[in-house]
């Protein structure tokens, strides 16, 4: 665990158009601080349940916290929402960020309390993690470093993550980007117009102002 680089320059694009974001609200997220960091970034941003708005959003956030089963089960006992995002994001192409377990929730599965069916967006499995060093704490907790694989467009910088379980890509070249905790785990996933992320952007002063910016006028 690190503490981030208070000097480090990010570059980030000059000019971000407003954009209109839509922030998923299912009971489970970061909702406000979410927002507020989106806002900063240069968003127009409307929190909702409401289908009719996820459907109108020229964006879509999914934040989430707590464990993969609750934040599963409280999107699907919304009712609209999950068909909202399947119309907007897979059929429609709008772009797509989840947030911590927002972005577990794109995986096939997840193993924390026992085995739930997720989105099925991006194939993989995520399950708990498990440090080499049996000195590291579960859960992850505090900055690390986010390191770019192969020439992924993503910046390299310091994130601030809270987790204990990590997703695992079928396909590798859905990674962006790796982080470490007695391990490499993803830290950003990507295919197309969907991404993922297990840092909070909205804990990550620089840098994640740096990527929601970079997000915004990808």
């Amino acid at each position: 665990m690190r503490s981030p680089a208070p000097r480090e320059r990010l570059v980030v694009p000059d000019r971000v158009a407003p954009k209109t974001v839509a922030v998923i609200d299912y009971g489970a997220g970061n909702l406000r601080s979410a927002a507020r960091a989106l806002e900063r970034a240069g968003a127009d941003v409307v929190v909702t349940d409401d289908p009719a708005a996820i459907a109108d959003a020229a964006r879509i956030v999914l934040p989430g916290v707590g464990a993969f089963a609750q934040c599963i089960n409280q999107l699907r006992e919304r009712t609209g929402i999950e068909a909202a995002l399947n119309e907007a994001v897979n059929q429609r192409g709008v772009p797509f960020l989840g947030i911590c377990v927002g972005m577990q929730l794109l995986a096939s599965e997840g193993h924390e309390h026992g085995v739930h069916a997720g989105l099925g967006w991006l194939p993989g499995i995520v399950s708990r993690l498990q440090p080499a060093d049996p000195g590291l704490k579960i859960p992850h907790m505090g900055w690390n470093r986010v390191t770019p694989v192969k020439d992924a467009p993503v910046p390299a910088g310091d994130a601030y993550f809270v987790h204990s379980f990590a997703f695992g890509p079928f396909d590798a070249d859905d990674t962006q980007a790796v982080s470490d905790h007695g391990g490499e785990f993803a830290a950003i996933v990507k295919r197309g117009h969907i991404t993922g992320v297990q840092f909070h952007p909205e804990k990550s002063q620089a840098y994640g102002l740096a990527f929601l910016q970079s997000w915004l006028a990808s």
